[in-house]
């Protein structure tokens, strides 16, 4: 069953001035926070697929450093957040379990760009993430997570990660909606970069 976060009751609702709407995914590894950014920077409830872990997940799903996870995400999260009177971003979760990474092909079509959102303490988890949207060929960013782990320098994270320099690399803080906020306009300024290139160098 769809669960919700009781704090986004009083957001406001999407202004009729929309006129522009942007399908934004956050994808990445199991547990670094998909799910909490969502929630932390959605303007109305959001759509929450979330259920309770149980013993089937025992030996499927790895909870290395995240032992006092309890919930999960079995399809997709799913928030709006308007980032000015005419435009909208619509916001898709990925669920980060290897069993259903099948349905991440369904949630990159039509989609502008990504959130590759890492945990700097399991940064293995995000690999299959960058993988799949260069195969793809949808632009993303990365998004390091601060989950109250050690701090690594941004420059260790690229490397470990192997980005081109071209990929921005970001820290935020999931929890927090200002945080969640820029790393969202980052992401829609990095397409906008990109797609500016692209009209510079069409002939």
């Amino acid at each position: 069953m769809a669960t919700a976060t009781a704090d986004a009751q009083d957001r406001p609702p999407l202004l009729s001035t929309a006129a522009q709407g942007l399908k934004i995914v956050i994808v990445g590894g199991f547990g670094v926070g998909k799910t909490t950014m969502v929630r932390a920077v959605s303007d109305i409830r959001p759509l929450n697929t979330e259920e309770t872990m149980t013993r089937a997940g025992e030996g499927v799903d790895d909870l290395s450093g995240i032992q006092d996870k309890t919930t999960t995400t079995i399809a997709f999260d799913f928030g709006r957040i308007s980032l000015d009177d005419e435009t909208v971003l619509y916001l898709f979760g990925a669920p980060g379990q290897e069993r259903f990474w099948f349905l991440w092909d369904r949630l990159f079509s039509g989609t502008l760009g990504a959130v590759v959102l890492v945990d700097t303490r399991r940064l293995e988890e995000s690999w299959y993430a960058i993988d799949r949207l260069e195969a793809h060929g949808t632009p993303f960013i990365v998004a390091s997570n601060d989950f109250g782990g050690p701090r690594h320098a941004p420059e260790q994270v690229r490397e470990a990660l192997d980005l081109p320099d071209d990929v921005p690399l970001v820290e935020c803080d999931a929890r927090s909606r200002a945080s969640s906020k820029d790393v969202l306009l980052a992401l829609v300024h990095h397409l906008y970069a990109l797609s500016t290139a692209r009209r510079e160098n069409t002939p």
